[in-house]
C-alpha cells in the first residue's frame, strides 16, 4: 500500500512538470500565431480612399464576420480597420460641417439655427463601424459566457467525480459494480475533454483537481496499476502516433517552405497531444522529447523564417525609400499646359505603380512613416495639379461668356433678316473671334457650339434662299461661257487668219456675261485664258513680245472684271520685280566696269561689248517695267 502511494505522489509530480511544460510550448505557439499574424497586416493610405470606397472595405469586413467559424484575428483586423479609418471620416466630418456651416453663415449671417446632417455615406461608415463594434463586443461576451458555461461543468464534472469516489468507497465492490463505476469514470473523462476552455485563473486549480481526483479514482480501487498501465499503454500509443504526425510535418520542410497551415496543424497536434493523460514513466519523457524535438524544428523553422522576412522587409523598405525619394521633386512641379501636366501625372503614376507593385511588408513603425509621407506627396501634387485646373476652369468660364455673347451677336443680326453684305461680315467677323477664343468647360462645349452653329448656318441658309434665282442665272452664264470659249477654241485652231480685231470682240463678249457659280469660276478662267493665249499664238503679224503683252493685258481684264486670277497676276508681279531688280544690279556692275578700262584699243572693244549688254539689259528694264504698271494697276 505504501509503494502505491508512493508511485501516486510520484505520478502527481511527473503529471505537474509535465503540465507545466506544455503550458509553456501552448505560449510559444501562441506567439508564433500572432506574430504569423501581425505580418500579414499591410499599410494602407485610407486619406487617398474616397467615401464610397471606404464603405465597401468596412462593408467586406463586416460580410466576413456574418459566417461561421467567427476568429479573434478576423474580429481584430476589422476592429483595426475601423481604428485606422477613424481619424480619417473625423476629418471629413469635420471639414463637410464647417464648410456646411460657412455657407449657412454666408446666406444667413448668423449661426442661429443652423442644423447639419452627414451625407449618407458618412452616416453608413459610422453604422458599419457600430456594427463591427457589436459584433465584437457579443462575439467576446459570447466567449465570456461559454467560458463561465466551461467552468460550470467542469466543476460539475469535478462534483460527479468526488461522488464517484465517495460511491466507490463505501459501496461493496463487485464485478458489475466495477464495470459501471469505470463506465461512469470514462464517461467523466470524456465530457472533460470535450469541454472548451475556461478563464485563466481558474484554469490550473481546475486541472490541479482533476489530476488529483483521477489519481485518488484510480488509489481506491483494486486494479488501480492494471488499470492506469493498461490506459498509460493507450496513451502512449496515441502520444506515438502524435509525435509521426508532427515529424511528418517536420519532415515535409525539406520540399515547401513553413506556412501557417503548416503552423495550425501543429496547434491542432498540440491541442491533442496535451489533452492525453500520462503514459508509462519509462516512456513519457522519451514521448515528450520527441515530440517536443519534431516542434522545436517547426518553431526554428518559423523564426529563421520571419528572420528572412525581416530581412525581405528592410529590403523592400529600402525599394519603397527610393521610390518616394525620386517624386519628392513632383510637388514643387508647375507649368501652365494641360499637355505637360497630363505627361507629368503619368510620370508619377508609373512611380505608384512601382509602390503598389512591391507586395512585401515593411518594418512597422518605418514602414507607416514612409507610406504616410509616400502617400502626403502624392497627394501634394495632385492638390497642385487641381490648383492649375481650376484656375483653367475659371478661365474657360470667362470664354463661356464671351461664346455667349458671340451667340447673342449672331442672333441679334439674323433676327433682322437682312443679309447685306455688312451683315455677312459682321458674322464672318464673328466667326473668326470665335476660333480665337480658348476652350469653355466641357459639360457646355457642345451646347454653346450648337447655338453659334445653328445661328450662323440659319444665316446663311437664309441668304442662300434669297439668292437662289440668281445662282439660276448664273448656271446661264457659265453656259453662254463655255460656249464662247469653245468658239475661241474652234477660232484658234481653225484656218482662217487669227486677228487682234476678232481677240477684242471675244473680250468685250467675255466681259458683257455676268457672274457664273462659285465652284466653277476657277476652272472656267483657267479654261479662258487658255483659250486666249492659244488664240494669240495662232495670230501670225504679232511677234512674241507682242503676244505676250496681248496675253498679260487679258489676264489683267480677267481680274478687273472681278474673276479670281490674282493669285497667277501676284506670281507674276513678285517674278517681274525680281527680273527688274536683277537687271537693274546687272546694268549697275556693268555701267561700274566700263569707267575702269583704260585708252586702248582692247578696252575701247570690251567698252562696246558691255554697251550692248547695257543697252539690251535697258530694253528688257522697259518692258518689265511697263508690264509691271499693267498689272499693278489690275490689282
Amino acid at each position: 500500500m505504501a509503494q502505491e502511494q508512493h508511485e501516486g505522489v510520484e505520478s502527481n509530480t511527473q503529471d505537474d512538470l509535465t503540465q507545466k511544460t506544455i503550458d509553456t510550448l501552448e505560449i510559444d505557439l501562441n506567439e508564433a500565431l500572432e506574430e504569423e499574424h501581425e505580418e500579414e497586416v499591410s499599410d494602407v493610405d485610407y486619406s487617398q480612399l474616397s467615401k464610397e470606397q471606404l464603405v465597401k472595405l468596412l462593408e467586406n469586413e463586416l460580410a466576413s464576420l456574418s459566417g461561421d467559424g467567427l476568429k479573434p484575428a478576423a474580429l481584430k483586423k476589422a476592429e483595426t480597420l475601423v481604428r485606422d479609418i477613424r481619424p480619417v471620416i473625423d476629418q471629413i466630418k469635420s471639414k463637410s460641417k464647417e464648410a456646411a456651416l460657412k455657407a449657412f453663415v454666408d446666406d444667413t449671417g448668423s449661426e442661429d439655427g443652423f442644423e447639419f446632417k452627414y451625407d449618407s455615406d458618412t452616416q453608413r461608415i459610422d453604422a458599419i463601424s457600430r456594427e463591427i463594434r457589436g459584433v465584437k463586443n457579443a462575439y467576446y461576451q459570447s466567449l465570456d459566457k461559454e467560458k463561465d458555461k466551461n467552468f460550470n461543468v467542469k466543476t460539475a464534472l469535478l462534483q460527479r467525480l468526488r461522488t464517484l469516489l465517495e460511491e466507490e468507497g463505501v459501496r461493496e465492490t463487485d464485478a458489475s459494480g466495477m464495470k459501471s463505476s469505470w463506465e461512469e469514470f470514462k464517461k467523466i473523462q470524456e465530457e472533460w475533454k470535450g469541454a472548451g476552455n475556461i478563464s485563466s485563473p481558474h484554469n490550473g486549480t481546475l486541472w490541479a483537481t482533476y489530476n488529483a481526483l483521477i489519481d485518488r479514482y484510480f488509489s481506491n480501487r483494486n486494479i488501480y496499476f492494471e488499470l492506469k498501465e493498461l490506459d498509460r499503454r493507450r496513451n502512449a500509443e496515441l502520444k506515438a502516433e502524435l509525435c509521426e504526425k508532427v515529424e511528418e510535418l517536420a519532415k515535409s520542410l525539406e520540399s515547401r517552405p513553413m506556412t501557417k497551415e503548416i503552423l495550425n496543424d501543429a496547434t491542432h497536434i498540440f491541442e491533442d497531444y496535451k489533452h492525453l493523460g500520462p503514459a508509462p514513466k519509462e516512456d513519457q519523457e522519451k514521448l515528450w522529447q520527441r515530440f517536443k524535438a519534431a516542434m522545436d524544428i517547426l518553431y526554428d523553422a518559423q523564426r529563421g523564417q520571419f528572420a528572412e522576412q525581416k530581412k525581405s522587409m528592410q529590403e523592400n523598405y529600402d525599394q519603397k525609400l527610393k521610390i518616394y525619394e525620386l517624386i519628392v521633386p513632383f510637388t514643387a512641379y508647375s507649368s501652365g499646359s494641360i499637355k505637360e501636366w497630363n505627361a507629368k501625372t503619368k510620370e508619377i503614376m508609373a512611380f505608384q505603380d512601382q509602390w503598389v507593385a512591391l507586395k512585401g511588408i515593411m518594418p512597422r513603425d518605418e514602414g507607416k512613416e514612409l507610406s504616410k509621407k509616400f502617400w502626403a506627396t502624392l497627394k501634394t501634387f495632385f492638390n497642385n495639379k487641381g490648383e492649375f485646373f481650376r484656375q483653367l476652369e475659371s478661365k474657360r468660364e470667362q470664354n463661356l461668356g464671351l461664346k455667349n455673347q458671340l451667340c447673342e451677336e449672331a442672333e441679334a443680326i439674323l433676327a433682322t433678316g437682312e443679309d447685306t453684305p455688312a451683315n455677312t461680315n459682321k458674322i464672318i467677323d464673328l466667326q473668326k473671334r470665335w476660333k480665337g477664343i480658348g476652350q469653355v468647360p466641357e459639360k457646355y462645349k457642345d451646347t454653346i457650339y450648337d447655338r453659334f452653329k445653328k445661328a450662323c448656318d440659319d444665316y446663311f441658309n437664309q441668304k442662300r434662299a434669297k439668292n437662289k434665282e440668281v445662282e439660276t442665272g448664273f448656271e446661264e452664264n457659265l453656259k453662254q461661257k463655255v460656249e464662247l470659249i469653245e468658239r475661241i477654241e474652234l477660232a484658234a485652231s481653225g484656218k482662217g487668219e487669227s486677228s487682234l480685231n476678232l481677240l477684242s470682240a471675244f473680250k468685250s463678249e467675255w466681259s458683257s456675261i455676268g457672274f457664273v457659280p462659285k465652284k466653277d469660276m476657277q476652272a472656267i478662267q483657267k479654261r479662258y485664258i487658255n483659250a486666249i493665249n492659244t488664240y494669240v499664238s495662232a495670230i501670225g503679224q504679232l511677234s512674241t513680245k507682242e503676244k505676250e503683252q496681248a496675253v498679260l493685258e487679258s489676264e489683267v481684264e480677267l481680274v478687273r472684271d472681278g474673276g479670281d486670277g490674282g493669285r497667277n497676276l501676284f506670281r507674276k508681279e513678285n517674278d517681274i520685280k525680281r527680273k527688274i531688280s536683277q537687271l537693274e544690279n546687272d546694268i549697275s556692275l556693268w555701267q561700274n566696269n566700263i569707267e575702269f578700262f583704260a585708252k586702248s584699243k582692247t578696252s575701247d572693244r570690251l567698252k562696246a561689248e558691255f554697251e550692248r549688254k547695257i543697252s539690251s539689259a535697258q530694253d528688257q528694264l522697259n518692258d518689265m517695267k511697263h508690264q509691271l504698271s499693267i498689272i499693278q494697276e489690275a490689282i
